[in-house]
């Protein structure tokens, strides 16, 4: 593990943050630099990017490539936001829970990069265009389905909203994020044509974690229920 954590960060950077850890790694109470190192990592892929589009390292189909990443970049994110709390609950590291919000508000962003591409840079906001490609690609059409289930997850992410949604209805309408991972991950594995070995690692990670709120909510031991969300408050 220490070995990954030094690929994406400097010396000191991976010092401090196993300094903090191993001080209070129950409770992590000041969670600022961690916060911080999260969001530097999260946008390197985003940095990356960019920077082969500039040096037209991208290949022949760049508009392909960049649509590809961010897409991937989406489900990722995703993916990390619902595996939180099986990750809380098994390792007890409950401050886990404060980076959730974090990760998902990075899928809901890569996933606008994404959807943009496609508009912006492959439709040029041509409705016409739009409609006649959905029509011929239903995939795209799953992949907008998606994204709306997570517009109003993002909406709804700050701590005002909690309260004036109440605790139980904001809970209710953030289990959307199921769906949208489904959803995904279905737009994903309808998008490739011949190797499937990728988005169906990602069905199964999903259904790993599916299944595992699915085991806590009926299991008669008495777990509490696991409040997986895609945006919860901190």
């Amino acid at each position: 593990m220490q070995s990954r954590w030094r690929i994406f960060t400097p010396g000191w950077i991976y010092d401090e943050i196993f300094k903090r850890w191993s001080i209070d790694s129950c409770q992590m109470k000041d969670t600022r630099f961690a916060k911080l190192v999260l969001f530097l990592n999260a946008i390197v892929p985003l940095t990356l990017l960019l920077w082969d589009v500039y040096w037209r390292k991208v290949g022949a189909n760049p508009l392909e490539i960049v649509t590809r990443t961010t897409g991937m970049l989406t489900l990722l994110f995703l993916i990390l936001t619902l595996a939180v709390t099986p990750t809380r609950k098994i390792t007890g590291l409950n401050w886990l829970v404060k980076f959730r919000r974090m990760i998902g508000l990075f899928a809901f962003f890569y996933g606008s990069l994404h959807l943009l591409t496609y508009l912006w840079f492959d439709r040029f906001f041509n409705l016409r265009s739009m409609i006649g490609d959905i029509a011929q690609r239903p995939f795209i059409a799953v992949g907008m389905v998606a994204f709306l289930l997570m517009v109003p997850l993002a909406i709804t992410s700050t701590k005002k909203m909690v309260k004036r949604l109440g605790g139980k209805r904001w809970s209710t309408l953030h289990r959307l994020v199921y769906i949208a991972g489904i959803a995904g991950v279905f737009h994903f594995w309808m998008l490739v044509k011949s190797d499937t070995r990728l988005p169906l690692t990602f069905a199964f990670v999903l259904l790993l974690l599916l299944g595992y709120r699915l085991l806590l909510k009926y299991s008669p031991s008495g777990h509490p229920r696991a409040n997986a969300t895609l945006f919860p408050r901190e």
